[in-house]
């Protein structure tokens, strides 16, 4: 019988593309984040300007089909290897040489993530952005960041949830740049520090905003 659907180096180019895209977005919603350690009103006009104007409702559309179209094939490819595993998965439990343990747990990493990724709409989205959707007066900004990292709690939780998002990121940065042909072995160390550079980078952005109105201001 002839399978029909999409191969698995299709989903696999899915799943980077998506990713690929989820990077790009941190890599900027990072860098905005950083501007409110540095002045307070270029951070308020940057919320201002990507408030419910069409161009920003466009990309926050965009980043929701990405998100979708992520968690779908995470699971698809999830559950495609477990079972060509067979009756190994039940031989050993032991981590292969080479092989990370980002890269053995990223469905556990992407389920956590998602979980802190929920918090942190209902925290800023949902009373910023979708709040002026809605015809309401939105929250500011700054208040709102200094409100959430007031909290030792919540601050906490926002940096163990940055931890998770530095191994999901770590792995998956090299593996988006080897589902798009840069896998040989020459490149294999490269990319694996690539992953690690952009991962760091993008966590120390946004912890040095929770560091900053946690323990600082």
């Amino acid at each position: 019988m002839h399978k029909t659907g999409l191969s698995s180096i299709t989903k696999k180019l899915i799943m980077a593309v998506t990713g690929g895209g989820f990077v790009f977005f941190l890599l900027f919603h990072g860098a905005m984040n950083v501007v409110s350690i540095f002045s307070e009103d270029a951070y308020r006009w940057i919320c201002e300007f990507l408030g419910a104007n069409w161009y920003a409702l466009v990309g926050t559309i965009g980043l929701a089909v990405l998100m979708v179209l992520h968690i779908i094939y995470a699971f698809i490819l999830s559950y495609q290897n477990y079972k060509a595993r067979g009756k190994q998965r039940y031989a050993v439990n032991e981590r292969p040489e080479g092989v990370s343990w980002a890269s053995k747990n990223m469905l556990a990493l992407g389920a956590f993530i998602l979980f802190g990724l929920a918090f942190h709409l209902y925290d800023f989205w949902s009373k910023m952005q979708l709040a002026e959707i809605k015809g309401n007066e939105p929250v500011d900004g700054i208040d709102q960041i200094k409100f959430i990292f007031s909290s030792n709690y919540l601050s906490i939780m926002y940096l163990l949830w940055l931890v998770a998002i530095w191994f999901h990121l770590s792995h998956g940065i090299a593996s988006v740049m080897q589902s798009i042909g840069w896998n040989n072995i020459q490149w294999k160390r490269r990319l694996e520090w690539l992953g690690n550079f952009f991962a760091t980078v993008i966590v120390l952005m946004f912890a040095s905003v929770v560091i900053y109105y946690w323990l600082i201001v």
